[in-house]
């Protein structure tokens, strides 16, 4: 078993320098997607595709038993302009394998993948099913929203985001809200016209202020941030117009839609949800997974960060190697022995019954 653990590593790592060697931000996969289907089909996998998401599943689903969906990304974020390598050439130096995507979500991309060959043909308590998803990081129209349609019924999902190969099983939900406040514009050296600013800060200060009632184990709090703030022609104009931006991170407690409708109550400026369905995603802490990932000394967490778990409508958490602080930072790396721990954590926690 060593050595095939060690082989099906081997392979996988040459996979991913090929990805990392193709540039695939988001909403620019396609050659990327096309490099992992060729790599599945050349395994003697049965994919579908749409747009640039790829799944392979059994000929025939099984509806007495449960579904399991193994996911992860295959585009990246731009690199920063701090990158001191080349990005897009994958660089093995001891341990560590440097290039763009290949902490996120790239070792959990190719290491689910190979977890799903070896469980794919053994008489496992489920169906098995593996997606490589697009737009990810800009949680675009066709990423995984628009594969989702297409497939079967899932019961439960294992996202491949680096995670330290802990159980992320809440994540924060994620919504950017667009606030506009209305004044009279006059002029600044007579006592005329409405400021707008004033009007916007008296908003932000009962943002700053507010407290949702419901705190989070393992998430906290839901959280308002105002993070952009524009208003203002000239310095002897009073502004009639003040726009500003929320960035909101809810809890399991609190859907996006309920936060949206809330501030329109509370708050006197005009405000535009860009989106509310990137909500709060959880799996119970009384899940099988989850038990036999205690079982098997891991330790439950709380992830403040957003990934494709938003868009499913089933219970799901986050299992990956690599580390979160990692991700979309220069110089990014995945080490070879958290891919290789990765495999046996995947078929350890995977031979139970779901």
């Amino acid at each position: 078993m060593d050595y095939e653990i060690t082989k099906l590593t081997d392979e996988a790592i040459e996979l991913l320098k090929h990805l990392i060697a193709i540039p695939s931000v988001s909403r620019e996969e396609t050659e990327a997607a096309d490099c992992l289907e060729r790599f599945m089909n050349d395994k003697g996998l049965r994919t579908c595709r749409e747009a640039n998401n790829i799944w392979t599943l059994p000929d025939v689903i099984d509806d007495n038993k449960p579904t399991l969906l193994l996911n992860a990304h295959i585009d990246t974020v731009k690199p920063s302009k701090s990158w001191t390598r080349d990005p897009f050439s994958p660089t093995m130096e001891g341990d560590r394998l440097y290039g763009l995507g290949s902490n996120d979500c790239g070792g959990g991309l190719v290491m689910l993948l190979q977890a799903y060959r070896v469980l794919k043909d053994k008489d496992v308590p489920y169906n098995l099913i593996y997606m490589a998803s697009a737009e990810e990081e800009v949680s675009g129209k066709n990423g995984f929203s628009k594969a989702l349609p297409l497939l079967p019924h899932i019961d439960v999902a294992i996202v491949g985001e680096p995670t330290g190969l802990q159980p992320a099983i809440a994540e924060k939900g994620l919504m950017v809200i667009d606030g506009k406040a209305k004044g009279k514009a006059g002029h600044a050296a007579r006592n005329e016209g409405v400021n707008a600013i004033y009007v916007a800060l008296e908003d932000i200060e009962w943002i700053r202020n507010h407290r949702f009632r419901r705190k989070s184990q393992l998430l906290g709090e839901t959280k308002m941030t105002v993070t952009i703030l524009n208003a203002g022609t000239q310095h002897n104009v009073i502004p009639d117009t003040c726009t500003f931006t929320i960035d909101v991170r809810t809890n399991e407690f609190y859907k996006n839609s309920y936060v949206y409708a809330y501030l329109q109550k509370h708050l006197k400026s005009e405000l535009k949800a860009r989106s509310t369905r990137l909500s709060s995603s959880a799996i119970p802490f009384d899940h099988p997974l989850v038990r036999r990932c205690v079982e098997m000394g891991m330790t439950p967490f709380g992830s403040p960060t957003l990934s494709d778990q938003a868009l499913m409508p089933w219970p799901s958490m986050k299992l990956g190697p690599g580390e979160s602080s990692r991700s979309h930072t220069a110089n990014e790396f995945i080490c070879r022995s958290e891919l290789e721990k990765a495999l046996r954590t995947y078929l350890d926690l995977l031979l139970v019954n779901i």
